[in-house]
């Protein structure tokens, strides 16, 4: 079986929908191919347990409940990467897994689709046990063995006899679950068990270094213990000494499967004069019969016994530390490699200036030329009938010429003949692409409007002449709206076409003198409102593209 299985896919996409990246992640780490874990995922997970809004427990449920399914694939995988965040992820993971009561619950596993299956599935019930021990371990001492600070100064060489007598029991179970993995070099067979072995192996040099600094210091203290402590430690030592046979053999299948020499510790057994000694000074305290041994040769033998263990434990340190040397190197390359694309990345990026021939509009989005509103606008008042060039629609005069956004304040050319296909305007003109005509007053021309007296405060509008489109785009769209007369839903009719006579009202207590009218308005309030204008054009539903448009710029 190879590659992921439509189940797997079935799976991150259903937890892709309900948008849980860390649930996904655990499917995808946990598939049905034959192969350990994938590296990206792993980091992936380990990096979410050093996230502070990352929910632990849920990672965690997920693992567990990817050990009840029925393959032995993904139920061993599952177990991999919960050693993997174990060893290398947040402390606050093994903290969770501490505080339950029930872990992995795989002592009953068998996956009977194949022979193969038939023998994974006795290694995941012995790598499930091992993962329970470790995590019970954590949960009598409140830390890790394999993490802790080591050498003269620490946690097991600085301990006192009382708990030092508790502690090393401790160490003791968690290192048989680890040796009870009890696997063959010819039975490293495929990457799953492979990936399941090497973390195995990391774990025993550094747990049985904790263990060997522990020994150390309860032989140097055993001399000075009481009657039932002497008992209780050389029960201890001669377990020891069993576990390093063990542990020597364990050694040698990593050695056969290519792990390289340099990697794998030494050990350096005791003399077996120590045994001797410690037995019959526990004799001695008991009141039996031994043999005369003076203090100075059994301080002799125990120094040797210290200096042997103490040989092995600095083996087993700098194997420790090369691994994390390593993992440095790695890490750094992986880090400069990153580094390495980022530059390619933005050095391929092209530069995101750009300029235009035609005065451009900066926008949110980019830059848009006056060309482009041009050609909008003629779009917009392409469907405006020839009948009304030269009326007056709210104040506004549609003419031919390149003014036709004239407000009335100045008088049109000579009336050209009427054409079937619509107006003709001069865009270029209108945005400033070529300067405009000098309009004259001629006769016929178009009454001007009244506008308020003097006295009266008004702001009249200012245009630059000859641009109406500035290089503010709100700006340029509220004039152009205004200059058709659109805003609030109502037309412009406070502009007079001719001069009102003075009407001098008389008489009423409520009477009040009437405001003169104004031409003061305000662009802000134009933009994307109620189209109503004084008369009806056929193709008037053509002036809605206008909002689209007016969208679409911003």
């Amino acid at each position: 079986m190879s590659g992921q299985s439509i189940t797997d896919r079935i799976t991150a996409a259903q937890h892709s929908v309900t948008g849980s990246a860390v649930s996904k992640t655990v499917c995808k780490a946990t598939t049905h191919e034959v192969m350990g874990p994938k590296k990206k995922h792993l980091d992936c997970l380990i990096q979410c347990t050093n996230e502070m809004n990352v929910n632990i427990p849920q990672l965690a449920d997920t693992l567990f409940e990817r050990t009840t399914n029925t393959s032995w694939v993904v139920v061993f995988k599952s177990l991999i990467t919960t050693h993997h965040i174990m060893v290398y992820g947040n402390e606050r993971f093994v903290q969770y897994l501490a505080s339950r009561n029930t872990l992995f619950n795989l002592s009953n596993f068998l996956d009977k689709s194949g022979l193969q299956g038939y023998d994974m599935s006795t290694f995941i019930r012995r790598y499930s046990r091992y993962l329970n021990e470790k995590a019970v371990s954590y949960r009598q001492v409140a830390f890790d063995f394999t993490k802790v600070k080591r050498g003269a100064d620490g946690v097991m060489r600085t301990m006192n006899t009382e708990k030092l007598l508790k502690t090393i029991p401790i160490i003791q179970n968690q290192m048989d679950a680890l040796l009870d993995f009890n696997v063959n070099a010819n039975e490293l067979t495929n990457g799953v068990i492979n990936a399941a072995f090497m973390l195995l192996f990391k774990d025993a040099i550094r747990l049985f270094a904790a263990y060997n600094e522990g020994i150390i210091n309860l032989l140097e203290k055993y001399f000075d213990m009481k009657k039932a402590q002497c008992k209780e430690g050389l029960d201890i030592y001669k377990k020891f000494l069993t576990r390093m046979t063990r542990i020597s053999e364990f050694l040698k299948v990593a050695e056969q499967v290519g792990i390289d020499r340099g990697d794998i510790p030494d050990l350096s057994q005791a003399p077996s004069s120590l045994l001797d000694a410690l037995e019959q000074h526990l004799a001695s305290l008991e009141g039996k019969k031994v043999k005369d041994s003076t203090a100075a040769s059994r301080a002799s033998t125990l120094s040797n016994a210290v200096s042997s263990l103490a040989n092995t434990g600095i083996s087993f340190t700098k194997v420790d530390e090369r691994e994390k040397q390593a993992a440095l190197e790695e890490e750094q390359a992986r880090l400069k490699a990153l580094k390495e694309q980022r530059l390619k990345e933005l050095s391929k990026k092209p530069s995101t200036s750009s300029t235009t021939a035609a005065s451009p509009v900066s926008t949110a989005t980019g830059t848009i030329s006056s060309k482009t509103i041009t050609t909008v606008l003629k779009l917009l008042f392409s469907g405006i009938p020839q009948t009304c060039v030269g009326e007056p629609v709210c104040g506004v005069f549609f003419r031919s010429d390149l003014n036709f956004f004239n407000t009335g304040f100045s008088a049109p050319p000579a009336a050209q003949p009427p054409s079937s296909t619509g107006l003709n305007v001069d865009f270029d003109s209108v945005f400033g692409n070529k300067s405009a005509a000098h309009n004259t007053d001629s006769a016929g021309g178009i009454l001007k409007p009244t506008v308020g007296s003097p006295n009266q405060d008004l702001t009249p509008s200012v245009q630059q002449p000859g641009k109406l489109v500035s290089d503010d785009l709100d700006s340029s769209l509220a004039n152009l709206v205004g200059n058709l007369g659109i805003g609030n839903g109502t037309t412009k009719n406070d502009i007079h076409w001719s001069q009102p006579g003075e009407k001098k009202l008389t008489g009423g207590t409520n009477w009040q003198p009437k405001m003169a009218p104004t031409t003061t308005w305000n662009p802000a309030t134009m933009v994307r409102t109620t189209l109503a204008f004084s008369c009806t054009f056929p193709n008037w539903k053509l002036i809605p593209l206008y909002f689209g448009v007016s969208m679409w710029l911003s």
